[in-house]
């Protein structure tokens, strides 16, 4: 969602950072960037004005443009600034351990992702939260709007309260607040219709659920892409309405970013969840620092190993670091590789959560590096046999143009992939010797952004 703002603070900073000392000078020229980076990512005036002069105020002391890094100093000053304009350093969790059953109240537009998102909490707080949740379609207005709950119910094995028809939106959830309380429930999801526009009917119906279940949380679902006007809509939807935090959709896509950077600082309300993509589990919890520790390069380490944990079990993260310790590494270790790389989300989106990120983005597409590829390089492993898989010194030239044909590519290709797999097997041995030694200074080098490049199977 950031590329853009991303790209152009880098150069920015990359400016201020060649300079051996700055004065003044060049960090009003430096702000001046930033201010029409920021408005052009469509960012609130009102913001960029008071993030610019926050900035400055701190960047032109003397302790600053005197210090032996004034470049690197004035970063961090633009970083504490941003994470103090997306809602400070603690990030702000879901309440959900009131009185049960807690009910979220879900609202917003039509086509801004409640239904998908609401099914998306509940599976979060299922298997992160060990909580028990009944989720409730109160659009009785959308064709099919309770069908796909339910549908979503049973994609994510969570409970969904049976529509009986007729049955309107205030009823619904009376029912489905006394199902949780009788039932045992811990939470309760209540997934309010919308409208393609704010209007008095859509309040007064959202006033009335609300007045019903008593929600603890009252989240606004707005799609990223809307830009300013998603802005607009959390100011209007909070003051009729009042809002308890916010969920932004489809920040995967190629949206500015603003909405995101003035969402708090225009409502006073917290960014709580991202929607980082269409799968069950594409939910993440905001963090400011981390968001703007990606905006301005500094990648989101924390968030990366995340999503490894998540797609990653402990038992073959450890027979995998035995191998390493022992110098092997297979061709069906790297298909597995391949295959967890995939899970966590899209290779350019897992890379750019390291530091240095839009030199990483450069490197791959000069490398032609992308999802695409990474299926092409399984195919090719799964046309061998198990046998080829765990020696490749097998592979003479008949193999390999059995292999190209078996998986619809070239020899050329073949010869690639075995070629990358001599290198990982050859970083990964190198790697072990480090783990034995104890010294794991180097192991960074074979990593994009890192001091390496594009890691050895992807050159």
């Amino acid at each position: 969602m950031f590329d853009g703002l991303q790209s152009k603070l880098s150069d920015i900073f990359d400016g201020l950072k060649k300079r051996g000392a700055l004065k003044e000078a060049d960090v009003d020229a430096a702000l001046r960037d930033i201010r029409v980076a920021l408005l052009e990512a469509d960012v609130a005036l009102h913001v960029v004005k008071e993030f610019v002069d926050g900035v400055r105020e701190t960047a032109v002391g003397q302790e600053v443009l005197r210090s032996i890094q004034p470049g690197q100093q004035v970063v961090k000053i633009v970083h504490d600034h941003m994470v103090e304009m997306l809602g400070g350093t603690v990030p702000e969790a879901l309440r959900i351990d009131t009185n049960l059953p807690v009910a979220i109240l879900m609202v917003g537009l039509q086509g801004s992702g409640k239904t998908t998102t609401s099914a998306k909490i509940a599976l979060r707080l299922t298997t992160r939260e060990k909580k028990k949740v009944l989720m409730a379609s109160l659009d009785i207005h959308r064709p099919a709007a309770q069908q796909q709950l339910q549908q979503l119910g049973t994609q994510t094995e969570v409970q969904v309260l049976a529509p009986i028809f007729g049955e309107q939106p205030v009823a619904i959830a009376k029912r489905a607040m006394h199902t949780g309380r009788i039932e045992g429930y811990d939470v309760v999801i209540l997934d309010t219709a919308g409208r393609l526009h704010i209007d008095q009917e859509l309040m007064g119906e959202v006033k009335q659920v609300r007045d019903v279940a008593n929600p603890t949380e009252t989240l606004l679902v707005v799609d990223a892409m809307t830009g300013q006007d998603a802005v607009n809509l959390a100011r209007e939807f909070d003051e009729k309405v009042g809002i308890t935090g916010i969920v932004l959709t489809r920040v995967d896509g190629d949206a500015r970013g603003g909405a995101a950077l003035s969402m708090r600082s225009v409502t006073g309300k917290p960014i709580k969840l991202l929607g980082t993509g269409e799968k069950m589990d594409a939910l993440d919890a905001f963090d400011a620092s981390r968001i703007a520790g990606s905006i301005l390069g500094m990648g989101d380490v924390v968030g990366l190993v995340e999503r490894a944990q998540q797609v990653v079990e402990e038992e073959d993260a450890e027979k995998l670091a035995k191998k390493m310790m022992k110098g092997e590494f297979t061709l069906e270790d790297m298909v597995d590789q391949f295959r967890k790389i995939r899970q966590m989300g899209s290779l350019e989106g897992i890379l750019g959560m390291l530091p240095g990120a839009k030199n990483i983005k450069q490197q791959m597409a000069g490398a032609n590096v992308d999802d695409k590829m990474l299926s092409h390089q399984e195919a090719i492993i799964l046309a061998m046999t198990p046998k080829e898989r765990r020696n490749p010194k097998l592979l003479n030239g008949s193999r390999r143009r059995r292999i190209a044909t078996g998986s619809g590519t070239t020899v050329q290709e073949v010869n690639r992939v075995l070629k990358q797999h001599k290198q990982m097997s050859q970083f990964m041995k190198k790697a072990g010797k480090m783990g034995k030694s104890g010294r794991m200074p180097g192991l960074t080098a074979g990593f994009p952004g890192m001091g390496g490049g594009l890691p050895p199977g992807m050159r």
